[in-house]
């Protein structure tokens, strides 16, 4: 996977592909504000551009995903869509007011609206990914954190593709809504905070695909899928960098960026079915290696 890519088609996908689609999201949306479904369209819209390129020029053809498994991935990633909605939704109503006055208890409203939007959007992209960064990080560090939230079943998967940025367990979206909802509602950001959603999302989805994709520029502040993909290695040491879902700028700057190779991935030598999957915040399969639990004291 070192080699650089022939031909015109290879090229493209490993040096344009990744600033091209989140560029092209933001744009998208930066001029369709008011669209109501414009975040579900451009989820969608990158999902199949990724999910059609990762058939045609997979980085790895033995993980290309069989139809089987690819619509079971689609139908959980639907389901836990909604899902996130209903979660983000739940924030809103429980903690707005809450963050509202503690802000204005703090003399903290010093959000700059006035600011170019792109600007703001790009400050609550980085903010809530600091957020992210420490969360995820316990949640591989700490044993209680990683089955409260059920982050294994998200981590077992043995092939990675695109579709998998959501095939999470439906614990974690507590987890995953909560950052952006924290930077959201105690800064009172307003409509930046939709372009910093999917914006995220993007990168993220970006981030597991089954693609030679360039990590050389872009992955100074964004994470690409070489860096996330390491951090789903099987093996526990590599599994504990790059915690960086679609930032890996605070990777860099504490100490957890690993840029190598990986062989292998998914919490062991076996990937769980979904039954296990599901329950694995209360029972983890057998051949578990990556837990933190597992980190010899």
């Amino acid at each position: 996977m070192s080699r650089l890519p022939d031909g015109f088609t290879d090229r493209t996908i490993f040096y344009a592909l990744q600033p091209l689609l989140a560029g092209g999201v933001l744009v998208f949306w930066y001029f369709n504000q008011d669209f109501p479904n414009g975040y579900v369209l451009s989820i969608l819209a990158v999902n199949v551009i990724l999910g059609v390129l990762e058939h045609w020029r997979p980085a790895r053809p033995d993980w290309v995903q069989r139809w089987r498994e690819k619509s079971r991935n689609i139908v959980l990633v639907v389901i836990l869509t909604v899902g996130a909605g209903i979660v983000v939704g739940l924030y809103d109503s429980t903690l707005r007011q809450p963050l509202s006055d503690l802000r204005e208890s703090l003399g903290a409203d010093i959000w700059p609206h006035e600011w170019p939007l792109l600007v703001q959007v790009f400050m609550v992209f980085f903010l809530s990914e600091f957020i992210w960064y420490w969360m995820h990080r316990a949640e591989h560090r700490w044993g209680v954190v990683w089955r409260v939230s059920g982050h294994g079943a998200h981590y077992s998967f043995k092939h990675l593709g695109a579709i998998n940025f959501g095939a999470n367990h439906p614990l974690e979206l507590f987890f995953i809504a909560l950052p952006s909802a924290l930077v959201e509602l105690f800064f009172g950001v307003g409509i930046a905070a939709a372009g910093a959603a999917v914006f995220s999302v993007t990168q993220a989805t970006i981030a597991h695909t089954n693609l030679r994709m360039n990590a050389n520029v872009v992955g100074w502040l964004f994470t690409t899928n070489r860096y996330h993909v390491h951090h789903h290695s099987s093996i526990l040491e590599e599994s504990n960098t790059n915690y960086g879902c679609s930032a890996i700028i605070w990777d860099r700057i504490f100490g957890t960026f690993a840029d190598a190779e990986t062989v292998d991935t998914g919490t062991g030598p076996t990937e769980p079915s979904l039954w296990q999957k599901l329950i694995m915040p209360v029972r983890e399969p057998e051949d578990t290696a990556t837990a933190p639990s597992n980190i010899a004291a």
